[in-house]
C-alpha cells in the first residue's frame, strides 16, 4: 500500500512534483504559505491542507520544498509544525540548504520517532515538469529504500550519496559545476560571435565535443534564479572545511553580473 505523501511548498519545483505523485497513485496532500496556490494544488489532484501542521499529522512521507535554510529550520523549531509529525513518519528535505542543518534537524527529530533525510533534486524546472529529475538521497540504506518509490514518481534517477547531509553536499557540487559551465559557455560563445562564427552551429557542435555540458544543452532557458544562493552555500561550506575554491568565488561574482543580461552575447564582457 502506498504511503500518504505530503508536500510543503507548491512552487516551481514542488508543484510539478505534486502532480507526478498523484499520477503515480500516491494519496497526496500539499500546502504553501501562499494561499493562491490552492487552486493549482487541487488542479493537480492533491488535497489542499490548512498548513504544515495538519499535513504533518496526516502523512507518512513529507517532502519539504521551501526556499531557504531559515524556512526549513522554522518548520522544526520549538512549537514548529513538523513537531506534530506522527511517529514513524519520514521527512525528506528537497530544499538546497547547508548539510549541517539537515544533520541538526535529523538529530532533533529522532527522539520524536521521525526520520529526517535530505533528498535534493537536480536538472531544473523542465525536468521537474517531465518527471525526469535526478534525486540525491542522504540517509541510511534502509530509509532510502523506503522512500525510493516516492522519489521515483518524479525522478528518472535516484542516487544514494551516503549518510544524512551528503545529498546537500552532492547538490552543492552539482551547482558549483553548473554555474562554472554557464559562465564558460557565455565566454566561449561571446568570443566566437565577435569573430563571426555561426554561434548556434557551434553550440550544437560543442554538444558532441569534449566540452559538452548541461547549460550548453539548455542554452537560453536558464533563469539563474538560485545562482547566488547556491554559491553562497558552496562558499560557506568551503570556508568551514578550510578549502580554498578560488574559481567558485570568481564565478559567484560573475554570475551576479551575468544574471540580468544572460544570453546577451553582444554585451558580454563590455
Amino acid at each position: 500500500m502506498n504511503p500518504t505523501v505530503g508536500v510543503i511548498g507548491a512552487g516551481r519545483m514542488g508543484a510539478p512534483i505534486i502532480g507526478h505523485l498523484v499520477r503515480k497513485g500516491f494519496a497526496t496532500q500539499a500546502c504553501d504559505v501562499n494561499p493562491g496556490k490552492q487552486a493549482l494544488v487541487i488542479g493537480h489532484g492533491a488535497l489542499w491542507t490548512a498548513g504544515p501542521a495538519d499535513l504533518a499529522a496526516a502523512c507518512d512521507v513529507i517532502l519539504v520544498c521551501v526556499g531557504f535554510d531559515a524556512e526549513v529550520r522554522s518548520l522544526f523549531a520549538k512549537g514548529g509544525p513538523l513537531r506534530s509529525a506522527k511517529a514513524g513518519s519520514l521527512v525528506a528535505i528537497l530544499s538546497t540548504i547547508h548539510p549541517d542543518t539537515v544533520k541538526t534537524l535529523a538529530a532533533q527529530a529522532k527522539p520524536l520517532g521521525v526520520e529526517v533525510i535530505d533528498s535534493t533534486v537536480c536538472r531544473g524546472g523542465e525536468a521537474a515538469d517531465n518527471g525526469t529529475l535526478l534525486s540525491f538521497v542522504g540517509g541510511s540504506a534502509e530509509v532510502v529504500a523506503r522512500i525510493e518509490p516516492v522519489l521515483r514518481a518524479y525522478s528518472a534517477d535516484v542516487v544514494h550519496t551516503g549518510g544524512i547531509g551528503t545529498a546537500q553536499v552532492a547538490k552543492a557540487a552539482n551547482n558549483l559545476i553548473l554555474w562554472a559551465c554557464l559562465v564558460a559557455d557565455h565566454e566561449a560563445l561571446a568570443l566566437a560571435q565577435h569573430y563571426g562564427v555561426d554561434v548556434e552551429a557551434l553550440r550544437k557542435a560543442l554538444l558532441i565535443s569534449s566540452s559538452t555540458n548541461g547549460p550548453l544543452n539548455t542554452w537560453g532557458r536558464q533563469t539563474m534564479a538560485w545562482a547566488d544562493d547556491d554559491m553562497a552555500i558552496v562558499s560557506e561550506m568551503a570556508a568551514e572545511a578550510g578549502i580554498s575554491l578560488p574559481q567558485a568565488g570568481v564565478n559567484r561574482e560573475i554570475c551576479r553580473i551575468l544574471k540580468p543580461k544572460r544570453y546577451k552575447l553582444e554585451s558580454y564582457g563590455r
